[in-house]
């Protein structure tokens, strides 16, 4: 070989080489690559096999990646890959002692809206910026509760407020809303709310539309007066120009079974006219509650010291205990002093996960509903309790469920293990939908299910970074398994985790790896811009 031959060998193979090294040291290494997963994007499409990179909290890029380099590699072979599921409705009251938030991300969820039912804190800012500093393990959002509001300038009085009263609460949405709050919410089952008119909450829920925000309602029937109340929520979307969720949607109580089909097509009718109208659920037949719920609302005004001195009347009694074996009879008790089972009762800690049924008979009672009544009362004047209500049918829950317009919200509470007797819904909503009601019963395909967790919710909230797996987004990631994922919590022992949720990635750090809870705290509170 001759000296210009070798030369130019020598040339060629060093350009070679520096060009690898070159290549080399300049690829990038991510913080996370996701290979070989079946990626839902959350629109509801069919799944493809591919990778995903992420870097710096971000969805950077997506494709073949089996050459690139990461911190942490996770070989998602055989399992499912979504967007962070996003809880419509939770109730995070106690999120400054639990702000790493397990029992729900263990559930794959990784953004949650709070302030439901008409109870949020306020001021929100100085609240929210407390939250932030602390550290928090989800995303979370808030709406401004109206029942908060009502309190705070009428206290619990049972009338319509004053020119200067509707002004004050006016303003106090209208600080929320600037404040970063998604949107108002109503509990009008609930005191105050309960004493408020229709063009009220119309008025407070202008000022929330004003600034692009949603309205949630827990309405102020879902018994016998179901329709109706359905048909004042359409009625505050239409007059505010606001788009309404009917919040953990159902039909309560024995004489209304199967009448959801008739609520879901006054949602369509409604939907036609071009009213943005959606709901939100839980994959149970049993609510939660205080037991309260069973007493009529013009029995607890004023209060406590006020209820006190009604139940001490005995012609009042005997009004307030026909209304509560009224609602014994037609709404949350179910017809039955078993389906009333309380769960967390402060007074009596022994009666947690039993019934009123129990209760009577622990106390020499005949189990009737009038003497259920009673000790409905007697409860409540030892402080109340919460309990757990096994009032609904399961065809109004499937058929609820399999509405395109629902989406799902666990209207779970924050908890930790040996924290009283919880719904089963605080540890298992989003795994009971994938296992249960995806795989077992086939109520839903899985893309269709991860839509009603993830792009539909977002969408509902405009989170124009989360709730699709897409290039240039926030990197909120659930993995799990399609064929193990399900919710262990049952109503008999509720303090157990799910099954299945194998990975779950918060703003692009590792929340849950392979199973294990890592307490990382890297959600962010979320404010409406």
């Amino acid at each position: 070989m001759t000296n210009t031959n070798s030369n130019t060998l020598f040339k060629t193979l060093l350009g070679l080489c520096l060009l690898w090294v070159f290549s080399c040291g300049n690829q990038d290494t991510y913080d996370i690559l996701i290979l070989n997963g079946s990626v839902y994007d959350g629109k509801g499409g069919d799944p493809i096999v591919t990778d995903i990179a992420i870097k710096d909290s971000m969805i950077v890029t997506m494709g073949e990646l089996d050459n690139a380099k990461a911190d942490k590699i996770i070989d998602a072979s055989g399992l499912a890959v979504s967007p962070g599921f996003i809880d419509m409705h939770t109730h995070i009251e106690p999120i400054m002692e639990l702000n790493s938030c397990e029992s729900h991300v263990r559930q794959g969820v990784t953004t949650s809206l709070g302030g439901p039912d008409g109870s949020s804190p306020y001021p929100l800012k100085p609240y929210m910026d407390s939250l932030q500093q602390k550290g928090v393990g989800m995303n979370v959002a808030y709406l401004v509760g109206h029942n908060t509001i009502r309190r705070n300038i009428m206290g619990l009085e049972d009338r319509a407020p004053t020119a200067e009263e509707l002004k004050a609460m006016e303003a106090e949405v209208d600080s929320a809303m600037k404040d970063g709050a998604f949107g108002i919410s109503t509990g009008l089952k609930y005191l105050p709310g309960a004493f408020s008119k229709v063009d009220e909450v119309i008025s407070l829920s202008k000022v929330a539309s004003s600034y692009g925000g949603i309205y949630t309602s827990h309405l102020r029937e879902e018994g016998l007066g179901l329709f109706d109340a359905v048909a004042e929520a359409i009625k505050i979307s239409e007059d505010a120009d606001i788009p309404v969720v009917l919040t953990h949607h159902k039909a309560i109580g024995k004489p209304m079974w199967g009448k959801s089909a008739r609520t879901l097509a006054m949602v369509d009718s409604a939907r036609a006219k071009g009213l943005d109208i959606k709901m939100d659920q839980y994959p149970y037949a049993a609510s939660y509650t205080g037991i309260s719920v069973l007493i009529p609302s013009w029995a607890r005004a004023g209060g406590q010291e006020a209820f006190k001195e009604r139940v001490a009347d005995p012609v009042l009694r005997d009004s307030i205990k026909n209304g509560i074996v009224f609602n014994i009879l037609n709404d949350r008790g179910g017809s039955d002093l078993d389906r009333v089972q309380f769960a967390k009762v402060e007074w009596q800690p022994e009666l947690e996960g039993k019934t009123l049924k129990y209760w009577c008979e622990q106390n020499d009672l005949e189990p009737s509903v009038e003497n259920g009544a009673d000790m409905v009362i007697k409860a409540q004047l030892n402080g109340g309790a919460s309990c757990v209500y096994h009032a609904m049918a399961e065809e109004d829950v499937e058929r609820i469920m399999k509405h395109p317009f629902t989406m799902i919200g666990s209207d779970g509470r924050l908890v930790e293990p040996g924290m009283g007797h919880p719904h089963p819904r605080w540890y298992g909503t989003f795994p009971r939908v994938l296992g249960r009601y995806v795989r077992e019963k086939n109520t839903l395909e899985l893309s269709e299910a991860i839509r009603k967790m993830t792009y539909l919710p977002a969408q509902s909230l405009n989170l124009s970074d989360r709730g699709l797996i897409k290039e240039g987004l926030r990197a909120d990631i659930t993995i799990f398994n399609p064929e193990t994922v399900i919710d262990k919590a049952t109503f008999e022992k509720p303090h157990q985790y799910s099954e299945g949720i194998e990975f779950v990635i918060v703003n692009g750090s590792l929340a849950v790896d392979n199973g294990e809870f890592k307490d990382v705290k890297s959600g962010i509170v979320l404010r409406k811009q």
